[in-house]
């Protein structure tokens, strides 16, 4: 499969209805040939629900979402600052779904058999998990599947400590990175510039463009959650 809904229900934050879709694609020059996980509102479009607040369902406290506004020449939240283009691929995403255009993925067991759509979408290939959203909004179910026999992926969570082993813990500083390394759990943190990088726990991201773009995330491998690498830090961007 190359498109499926791998999620539909209530957001694990706060209940209210999303949806996960997740895409194959070889057109980020970044990640390089991937499949990408959407965390979206369901019944929201991308852009309003970042400027109403409604995301939170998706993104939870996360500091990078902004502030709610009322602005109507604001098509975002005031202030956002999450990398995450809403305007293009997310919304590209949703306005599709919508239209009914992804399968609904299946986990059938029979008399002898299994069919199961959500494995097979990630089987040896590369998973980012969370293209858009914070996994912990859906259930660990549904990216245990997704991950079982995939080659490597990329997973970042904002909900402090959900599922170590798979997400990277997300640190707003070097206070919650300390924290979180107090508690074995690595990090993926966004500073102002290189001067900031805590050496001695931390790693500059090498697909960014301060560290040379030397490598693409398929052939990284470091941003998955739990390993003995050094944590990752990127300047913000």
């Amino acid at each position: 499969m190359k498109h499926a809904i791998i999620y539909n229900g209530p957001s694990l934050l706060d209940g209210k209805p999303i949806v996960v879709i997740a895409t194959y694609s070889n057109r980020n020059t970044k990640t390089g040939k991937v499949v990408q996980t959407y965390i979206l509102r369901s019944d929201i479009n991308p852009l309003e629900a970042s400027k109403t607040g409604e995301d939170y369902s998706i993104c939870g406290d996360c500091t990078m979402r902004g502030e709610v506004t009322t602005d109507p020449q604001r098509k975002q939240a005031k202030g956002r600052r999450c990398y995450v283009n809403l305007g293009q691929g997310v919304l590209i995403v949703w306005k599709a779904y919508k239209r009914g255009v992804y399968p609904m993925a299946q986990i059938i067991k029979g008399n002898g058999f299994i069919i199961n759509n959500i494995k097979d979408m990630g089987r040896g290939r590369f998973v980012r998990v969370g293209t858009y959203g914070d996994p912990a909004a859906a259930p660990s179910w549904v990216w245990e599947n997704l991950l079982a026999e995939c080659e490597t992926w990329t997973a970042y969570s904002h909900q402090s400590g959900w599922r170590p082993d798979i997400a990277m813990q997300s640190a707003d500083n070097i206070k919650q990175a300390q924290e979180h390394w107090n508690n074995g759990r690595r990090t993926f943190r966004v500073i102002v510039d290189i001067g900031d990088l805590d050496k001695k726990n931390e790693a500059l991201c090498p697909a960014s463009k301060e560290a040379g773009r030397r490598v693409q995330c398929t052939a990284c491998k470091l941003c998955k959650g739990s390993s003995l690498a050094k944590s990752i830090a990127i300047v913000e961007h």
